[in-house]
């Protein structure tokens, strides 16, 4: 007899539907699995067997043929485990069930109990992509798949426990969360922007880059607080929107960085890899790629401190995802997208002693090293980022006082207000934040005035900006006038837009 069952394979961050067909004819005991399997889904050979010995049912001494299509798709890890294991129990008649329009997914232990499983989420939402009522999954995994509306999640503990319920001898009910992670709001992890002395022209320029979603590069003497702005920079940045952490939750599903107790990501990503990380750690790779870094600090941040310690290849890598805010790696099974719309911060020594223009400390470093350490960051890169500021050394005067500055909420509240504008302004389209416009958004939105426009033209002209730097300068501008709630970018808009561009030093 011949029993299909619905299952799910992932690709990079797409999933496709996979039927496992199992096949029971008379024969030599045997256990066959093609469509492509991986060393994973071959074992599954033994686990199966044991799991329904060790759950009260038979295993057919026959010979049994299970194909996972389509055939051309590469199925990798244990999650093929439950519905191999239903699929034999229907085509041998020990359950009899309709499972047309059910998804199982699912890793059998020996015993026959249900383990852990990644990538839950992205299965569970191609299933209610194509129309499927019903989905079993892994107790532990529940609360990753109800994440999403429409669709009938039922927990399962055990195979046995699920063939008894296929059975009608019991019924397991439909999971209920017991609460709504999407509601859920959770304190911040970093660093208040009331704790940090100082640094007023650094602080206005992370509220600009929180606002608009601009890259920003700091440079200052070490010691003299980058790290510490940079870590509090989600702290006054929105909060995720339901659909952005669904994005980030599914990227985190796939990495195996999902934590079972938060099925859902409600914060911003904040990463920060050590400059010594592999070029393919930070874009993402390997044989069956994987996001790296890079997507994994998705609608957030990805701090790069010591930013020219970095290698030139991982520094040069960062060009295309910054402008396309995507990343795309190509292997010779194929190619896989993986999304990368994060914010770029960086963080760097104005020399390799770190203490080139600082007033109190003289700098030891000789003008040709000052130059070699300088232009580890190519030109093209230092065009990509919207604002470079100095941060420099903190006066004793102002460690020592008492008062506290303006707390990240309230800036924040800013923020949000300001992006509101800009969510009106891109209603109908996928933009969400000023960076993200493209040339044609550039032309439509950022409208200057006469006095704004004869600045514009004089700082092409001394700046030698090029035509990437002219739209990006747009774009800060309009970021700074959505802060000053303003229709139209006036002059002093488009002045401070222009003192954040990179300048030589030397």
């Amino acid at each position: 007899m011949l029993a299909k069952v619905m299952s799910c394979a992932v690709v990079g961050l797409e999933g496709a539907i996979v039927e496992v067909e199992v096949d029971i004819s008379p024969g030599l005991p045997s256990f066959t699995i093609v469509g492509l399997p991986d060393t994973a889904v071959q074992e599954a050979r033994e686990r199966v067997r044991a799991a329904i010995r060790n759950s009260g049912c038979t295993f057919p001494t026959r010979r049994i043929t299970v194909n996972l299509a389509p055939a051309d798709l590469k199925k990798a890890g244990p999650s093929y485990d439950l519905p191999i294991a239903i699929g034999i129990l229907l085509s041998s008649e020990q359950v009899y069930a309709d499972v047309t329009k059910t998804l199982f997914l699912g890793e059998l232990s020996l015993d026959g109990s249900l383990r852990h499983t990644h990538v839950i989420l992205h299965m569970v939402a191609l299933a209610q992509e194509k129309g499927l009522s019903d989905v079993f999954v892994p107790a532990d995994d529940a609360n990753e798949a109800s994440m999403l509306d429409g669709i009938k999640v039922i927990p399962s503990i055990s195979l046995a426990q699920l063939v008894s319920h296929l059975r009608g001898e019991l019924s397991i009910p439909m999971y209920q969360p017991e609460k709504d992670w999407r509601d859920v709001t959770t304190d911040f992890a970093h660093a208040d922007l009331a704790h940090i002395k100082g640094q007023e022209h650094a602080k206005r320029a992370l509220e600009v880059a929180a606002t608009g979603g601009h890259n920003i590069l700091m440079s200052g003497p070490p010691g003299s607080g980058k790290t510490m702005l940079a870590r509090s920079l989600p702290s006054i940045m929105p909060m995720l929107t339901l659909a952005e952490a669904l994005e980030v939750t599914k990227i985190y599903s796939v990495s195996g960085l999902l934590s079972s107790d938060t099925p859902l990501i409600n914060q911003r990503p904040f990463r920060s890899p050590h400059y010594t990380i592999s070029h393919a750690g930070l874009v993402g790779g390997g044989h069956w790629p994987r996001p790296g870094e890079i997507s994994l600090s998705h609608r957030g941040v990805l701090f790069l401190d010591e930013f020219p310690e970095f290698s030139h290849m991982a520094l040069e890598s960062l060009r295309q995802p910054v402008e396309d805010k995507v990343v795309t790696i190509s292997r010779a099974q194929g190619s896989v997208t993986f999304p990368a719309n994060f914010m770029l911060v960086g963080a760097m020594n104005p020399c390799p002693c770190g203490y080139y223009g600082d007033p109190v400390k003289e700098c030891k470093c000789s003008s040709s090293e000052i130059s070699r350490y300088q232009k580890r960051i190519s030109g093209p890169l230092l065009d990509r980022i919207d604002i470079y500021i100095e941060v420099p050394r903190v006066e004793y005067e102002k460690l020592t006082d008492d008062s506290l500055g303006e707390s990240s909420d309230k800036v924040r509240t800013r923020v949000e207000a300001a992006r509101q504008i800009q969510q009106k302004r891109f209603e109908g389209t996928k933009l969400t934040c000023n960076a993200e416009m493209t040339p044609v958004e550039v032309k439509e939105f950022c409208l200057l005035e006469p006095s704004a426009q004869s600045l514009l033209r004089t700082a092409m002209k001394q700046l030698h900006l090029t035509a990437r730097a002219f739209h990006r300068v747009l774009k800060l501008a309009r970021t700074i006038a959505d802060l000053n709630s303003a229709d139209i970018i006036k002059v002093n808009h488009l002045a401070e837009a222009l003192q954040y561009r990179h300048r030589s030093t030397i």
